[in-house]
């Protein structure tokens, strides 16, 4: 099932018109706003922009502390990690893990998507083959970060005219631990579910390595914001393979939330390993809440396949919630309309339940399907 997500995010620079502190080390190289960059010393391709380089000095964190302390004007800081693997290519908020081709990142728009332009597949030595370096953004202005986002290094940076400072020597601890600071902050109290956390928990489920791993399992702890937890569910699935998939394992067995729970049955949808599977079959069997059995039946409508259809069937025949039962019919409808339509049909003939046979019509009714009509018009004419 291909994922693209608009929750991919980059974001805060910092202005060097208040960078006083600079010294010789700082600048490797600049060019005036609205001329193409091609990387050096590890930049990813960066147009608009006047860019400068600096090597971090002590940590990250108090590197960032000090930039963005100083950033009166809007200004973009970023820097490169090694992205975990198999993630494809990511610019801005569009999150494509079919590796299809990159594209132009405009970090100034609303817009937060890539466009395949030719411009960009023609820029010097852009790199189209796959990105191997996640590149994470900041953007300051008043002197505080925001906005996060994340690229792969295969996309095309713009800018928009502003100052953009690049970091060197970043180590991916250090850049885990910062962000996690800022994930923990903004989905806490008054800023639960602020985009700048979700925009850091982003980035971190992007990171290679066990920091990022350890940070995702922290944030998915039953004292952890409810809201937070669901969103590191999702990215455990998406992104992490099979280290994230035990974690969710215990999170559909453990976690005291319905909501969690549910939302721990999709992002089993959307993992890549084929025990995910089996796991929602055991929350459609199994969970104690219907909404929760009913979402995973959903989720796996969406995955087909003679199991996943089986364990809808099952719901269908045996689970005692009318309500999961409606949700089962539903699920039907959102199979490949050879397979569901049947289905529906003989639900429509033979379930014992009024209200999930009527379901069972009502969603004949949607598919205008001439197998449909030809069953309403034996119905009506009997």
């Amino acid at each position: 099932m291909t994922i693209v997500i608009c929750k991919v995010l980059l974001g805060a620079m910092l202005t060097l018109f208040n960078l006083s502190t600079a010294s010789d080390s700082r600048v490797a190289h600049e060019s005036v706003a609205g001329q193409n960059v091609t990387g050096a010393g590890g930049a990813p391709h960066i147009e608009n922009a006047k860019v400068e380089t600096r090597g971090v000095a002590g940590t990250l964190a108090a590197t960032m502390a000090d930039l963005e302390k100083n950033a009166a004007k809007p200004t973009w800081v970023g820097y490169g990690v090694r992205m975990v693997a198999g993630e494809g290519r990511i610019c801005c908020e569009n999150y494509d893990s079919r590796g299809q081709n990159c594209g132009r990142c405009e970090l100034e728009t609303d817009r937060d998507h890539w466009t395949n332009s030719g411009n960009a597949k023609d820029s010097g030595t852009l790199k189209l083959e796959g990105g191997e370096e996640l590149i994470v953004l900041f953007r300051m202005q008043d002197r505080h970060v925001t906005r996060v986002k994340v690229a792969s290094d295969n996309c095309v940076l713009d800018a928009g005219g502003l100052p953009l400072l690049w970091l060197t020597g970043v180590q991916t601890a250090q850049s885990v631990a910062m962000l996690s600071a800022y994930a923990r902050k903004n989905h806490a109290g008054e800023h639960e579910g602020d985009s700048i956390g979700n925009e850091a928990l982003t980035a971190i489920a992007l990171h290679d390595g066990g920091a990022a791993q350890a940070a995702l399992e922290s944030f998915v702890a039953p004292a952890q914001p409810e809201q937070l937890r669901k969103q590191a569910s999702f990215w455990l699935g998406a992104a992490r393979g099979k280290e994230g998939l035990p974690v969710l394992q215990r999170m559909a067995k453990t976690d005291p939330s319905t909501e969690v729970r549910a939302q721990v049955a999709f992002a089993l949808s959307v993992s890549k390993e084929p025990a995910a599977l089996d796991e929602m079959i055991r929350m459609a069997h199994e969970d104690e809440s219907g909404h929760v059995r009913g979402q995973a039946i959903f989720w796996l409508a969406q995955k087909a396949g003679k199991r996943a259809v089986g364990a809808i069937d099952g719901a269908l025949e045996n689970d005692p919630d009318t309500e999961v039962k409606k949700q089962a019919v539903f699920a039907l409808s959102q199979l490949p309309k050879d397979e569901g339509v049947p289905k529906l049909i003989q639900v429509a003939q033979t379930n014992r339940n009024r209200a999930v046979r009527k379901q069972a019509m009502f969603w004949l009714g949607q598919s205008e399907d001439a197998r449909a009509l030809d069953f309403f018009e034996k119905v009506l004419t009997k």
